[in-house]
């Protein structure tokens, strides 16, 4: 079980998935500060000094306006934290886009895959068939 193991572990794809996950990790956190310390309050400014992390609605609990969202929260109130999620939209999309590039970029690196060969065509195929069953 220890060599399947040490087999399993030592294939490219198991290694390239870990090192994936790895540099994914690291670059979410990347995303998450661009979008969280860049582009929102970039954003919040624009919208008049809004701060849309801290931005929810009380659905049901009693909570004194102007109460911090985490303030909301540990009060035991049932808050919808839509501000929240229109930042992790944002970092979703930052994401994608950016993901999308690299994909992009590294198609064009790439050499195009070389072209099948060319097999024969329908016609000489039937002509074929034609003369073998002729004989």
């Amino acid at each position: 079980m220890v060599s399947e193991f040490k087999e399993f572990i030592a294939k490219g794809n198991v290694l390239d998935l870990a090192v994936g996950v790895i540099i994914g990790a690291a670059f979410g956190k990347i995303v998450t500060s661009l979008t969280e310390d860049l582009i929102m309050p970039v954003v919040g400014k624009i919208f008049g000094g809004l701060d849309f992390t801290s931005k929810y609605v009380v659905l049901s609990g009693d909570v004194a306006p102007g109460t911090s969202l985490e303030a909301a929260r540990t009060a035991g109130a049932n808050v919808l934290a839509y501000g929240s999620f229109v930042t992790a939209l944002i970092n979703f999309l930052i994401l994608a886009w950016i993901i999308f590039m690299i994909v992009k970029a590294a198609n064009r690196a790439m050499p195009p895959a070389p072209a099948a060969p060319a097999g024969p065509s329908e016609v000489d195929l039937l002509t074929e068939i034609r003369d073998s069953l002729r004989k």
